[in-house]
């Protein structure tokens, strides 16, 4: 409902109000959590519910409609919505809201916006700490703004006592860059400034100088640690494994995990990924399948990175007993499938002719608690409508999409219509645009002149996160 009536002219309430009676916290809780592109309409329904007699509403959505307004980029409301929570005082607007403030800003490439929301805390009786410094710090460098986020704490270093959490938070972001010069000149400013120098200060600057091409230097710098007190955590090995992962390097990158193994450092999940990766495109997947298996041995539990890296090799092969194989070993290792992992080996077995194994893992999917998204739909319906005699199954899966209220892409809807046209199945084709005219979704409704041959303009999946399967 909230996305049927996202134009300010609707009027939303009317329909809201028949639900009233049945608004509870928790409801609400879950409807904002979903609405992450509907930044006016949420906050019109969080205003709506707001002033239903004996309602209240949580910490949890205030926090959740602030991160919306700010991800839909929603700035202005968000600003009056806080100013009206601190003149009402039916929440008290902590440090975090500001975070989320500061993140929602730097992800819109606005650091000079972050920055004076930092400098606006005052105006709501908070007074900056060195950890919302940190913060915002960590939020401008993490979307690559370090130039402000340097310059920024120039300008208010005196203010404050940075620590070496505060020096590693712009060391990190200047070798993210591939400034490690900059990154070296925090790092000595640091020492100067008399902080006591850890190991993630450390970290920060070997991995500064790996990105900028300098392991031989950070190489260096890591065998000189333990002499100035400071013992290497599998943190300082990773970087390497990760480097020389980047290299193409095997042979160092398991000279370095020996050593770690040595010392009863165990690497993370991410670090054990990249030589996953790494072995796969090698040609090395049974080296890849051991170390997941070391992996779980060592306590490690492997995430669908860890999985998906071994199973786009076996479907890049052809492999397909291993590729379903892996995929009933996710469930019992209690790693659930994703959609790239469904996405792969849906695609390999509709392209080898496996129809009737295609049908298995689409009915284990609901099995397992997965709901098929856009692109999986895309999977099933670009893959049968290039096979003989599956353009009926092609309508099927998505006839099955517009009953979930899922808006296809717009070249599937471009792809099927042209192969009915192709065979002489017209009426099917009027048929598919019909159902599409009575959907809910606008967006379904919209492309429903697609399917009926008017040009439209719609989504495209080179508008979305590319399909693993493609």
């Amino acid at each position: 409902m909230l996305s049927d009536h996202r134009s300010p002219h609707h009027d939303l309430e009317l329909f809201l109000n028949a639900f009233s009676s049945r608004i509870s916290t928790n409801l609400v809780e879950q409807v904002l959590k979903r609405c992450k592109n509907l930044g006016f309409s949420a906050h019109r329904f969080f205003l709506w519910s707001k002033r239903i007699p004996g309602f209240q509403h949580s910490v949890e959505s205030f926090h959740v409609l602030v991160d919306i307004l700010g991800s839909s980029k929603q700035f202005a409301l968000l600003w009056d919505f806080l100013v009206e929570i601190r003149e009402s005082e039916c929440f008290v607007i902590r440090q975090d809201v500001f975070w989320l403030v500061f993140r929602a800003y730097s992800r819109a490439n606005s650091p000079d916006d972050a920055i004076r929301a930092f400098n606006r805390m005052v105006e709501f009786s908070i007074k900056p700490s060195v950890h919302d410094l940190d913060t915002l710090l960590y939020c401008l460098c993490k979307r690559k703004h370090v130039k402000h986020a340097q310059q920024f704490f120039d300008n208010v270093k005196l203010d404050f006592s940075p620590s070496a959490k505060t020096y590693s938070i712009l060391i990190r972001g200047w070798g993210d860059i591939g400034e490690f010069r900059e990154a070296r000149k925090a790092f000595d400013e640091m020492i100067e400034q008399g902080c006591n120098v850890d190991v993630l200060a450390y970290n920060s600057l070997l991995e500064a100088l790996c990105k900028g091409g300098k392991a031989d230097e950070a190489y260096k710098m890591f065998r000189d640690m333990r002499s100035k007190g400071v013992e290497p955590d599998a943190c300082t090995y990773s970087i390497f494994i990760r480097t020389y992962c980047d290299l193409n390097d095997i042979h160092s990158t398991f000279r370095v995990l020996d050593r770690m193994r040595r010392y009863n450092l165990v690497p993370n999940v991410y670090t054990y990924n990249c030589i996953i990766k790494k072995l796969c495109k090698n040609e090395r997947v049974d080296e890849a399948c051991q170390l997941l298996d070391e992996m779980i041995g060592r306590g490690i539990s492997p995430d669908t990175w860890s999985y998906n890296a071994i199973l786009a090799y076996h479907c890049e092969h052809c492999e397909v007993n291993r590729a379903t194989r892996l995929i009933t070993r996710m469930e019992k290792d209690k790693c659930m499938p994703d959609r790239h992992s469904y996405n792969m080996v849906l695609k390999l077995l509709i392209n080898i002719g496996r129809f009737d194994r295609a049908a298995e893992v689409w009915e284990s999917m609901g099995d397992r608690g997965f709901c098929p998204s856009v692109s999986t739909y895309a999977v099933m319906v670009h893959g049968l409508c290039k096979k003989k005699h599956k353009l009926e199954e092609a309508c099927k899966y998505f006839e099955m999409m517009i009953d979930e209220g899922i808006p296809p892409y717009c070249d599937t809807v471009e792809m099927l219509r042209n192969r009915l046209i192709g065979f002489g199945l017209s009426e099917n084709v009027e048929v598919l645009a019909s159902k599409m005219e009575r959907s809910t979704s606008c967006s379904i409704r919209d492309l429903a002149n697609a399917m009926s041959g008017n040009k439209v303009l719609g989504r495209s999946r080179s508008e979305e996160t590319e399909l693993e399967s493609e």
